[in-house]
């Protein structure tokens, strides 16, 4: 098998950059959660508004998903991501200074764009390259950064506020557009989402290429729902843990930063564990069980036995759902082909995006007309429905290939 390898997949500067914004993409979507009971205090709003920033932030991602292609080949991977950077800095300032809620609202589809254009930008390039242990480590840093936001906030919040959390997510986003601004090595359009020619690569173009439109689409579809639904579980669960927690199981804002440090802690560990083997784990079976594995410890967050088990089922559900996302985005490729696999990752991103907002601020809203005591039924409810999505797709478009791609 021969590899048509990209500058994407070959300078190390670029996969540590990667490597370090996926640090910063990950940051505020653990800081936010574990930061809301207190920063709702601040603007006297419900607590289901947090669905709300979670929504207008959406807007922003979505819009960018469309595009992600076409600014790659425009601007380059690197400007792209240093304009990301400065966009999202401008989104914390908002949020250090905002007075209200409608500051943290009006900035939201900003800040969406930044993480659209990092996060879409950064998965093209990489995952059509077939470089499955760096796409594992670039998730897995992500989670380091949702691991570590928890425990940002909750050290700004016993300091006295939460807002010094943002300052320092300010700062590190200045840090990251200037490192992208610097790295003047261009990378082109062609190039940068160039994949590996041979035999997965091949068979998988050669399969799809006597699909019918019709089927095309559904695929398509069908991929789109899958990653909306698995984003709304993670992100949901993620950030109503501490609420959930504090307000429904009466836990301290200490021990409920904490606890939201384990789930995103466990997400991260096993993803950066997944990228540990010389031979990675069958992507089948990371999804497979990974899923069910999510609807087990669901079903002991519904259940509540006790607040200890409550914990450890958030914990299970991170380690779960840690593989999947980024064995979604690897067999990608394999499902419909390298070519509309070019433009379908960022689609991809862009409903996870607004699965992750959208079905977040439908709990927010159930939560408002009836209790905290909602999250665990619908998280179960979530992962339900996901592992019945992700059977459609398998049987409408196995992966094609086998797990042989370059790692």
């Amino acid at each position: 098998m021969t590899t048509t390898l990209s500058p994407a997949s070959t300078d190390r500067r670029f996969d540590l950059l990667g490597l370090g914004t996926f640090v910063i993409v990950g940051l505020p979507d653990g800081m936010l959660g574990t930061a809301w009971p207190a920063m709702r205090h601040s603007f006297g709003v419900p607590v289901g508004d947090l669905g709300l920033i979670l929504l207008v932030n959406t807007i922003g991602s979505v819009v960018v998903a469309a595009f992600v292609g076409r600014l790659i080949q425009r601007l380059g991977v690197s400007v792209l991501l240093a304009v990301a950077g400065s966009c999202a800095a401008l989104g914390g300032i908002a949020y250090v200074a905002a007075p209200g809620l409608w500051l943290i609202l009006a900035i939201g589809p900003l800040l969406g764009a930044a993480a659209g254009m990092m996060d879409g930008g950064l998965n093209t390039a990489i995952a059509l390259t077939g470089r499955r242990r760096l796409l594992n480590l670039l998730h897995g840093f992500y989670g380091i950064g949702s691991a570590l936001g928890p425990l940002i906030v909750t050290a700004a919040i016993l300091a006295g506020s939460w807002r010094p959390a943002y300052l320092l997510l300010v700062a590190l986003d200045l840090t990251v557009a200037v490192l992208w601004a610097l790295h003047h090595r261009r990378i082109p359009a062609t190039e940068a989402v160039r994949a590996p020619t041979g035999d997965g690569a091949g068979q998988s173009t050669d399969l799809t290429a006597t699909w019918s439109r019709r089927r095309v689409v559904s695929v398509l579809t069908l991929g789109l729902i899958v990653f909306f639904l698995y984003t709304g579980l993670e992100v949901s669960a993620g950030q109503w843990e501490t609420s959930y927690l504090r307000g429904h199981l009466d836990l301290s804002a200490s021990s409920a930063g904490l606890a939201a440090f384990g789930y995103w802690g466990a997400l991260t560990a096993v993803r950066i564990g997944l990228a540990l083997p010389a031979r990675p784990v069958s992507l089948r079976h990371v999804i497979g069980w990974g899923m069910a594995a999510s609807v087990a410890a669901a079903a002991l967050i519904w259940w509540q036995p006790s607040t200890a088990a409550v914990v450890a089922g958030f914990v299970i559900l991170g380690a779960a759902l840690a593989g999947v996302f980024p064995a979604l985005i690897a067999t990608t490729p394999q499902r419909i082909g390298e070519q509309r696999a070019r433009h379908a990752i960022a689609w991809q991103v862009g409903a996870a995006a607004a699965g992750g907002s959208g079905i977040s601020a439908l709990i927010g809203l159930l939560i408002d007309t009836t209790s905290l005591a909602i999250v665990g039924p619908a998280i179960l409810t979530l992962a339900l429905l996901l592992v019945l999505a992700n059977a459609a797709l398998a049987r409408l478009a196995p992966i094609s290939a086998p797990d042989r791609r370059r790692h």
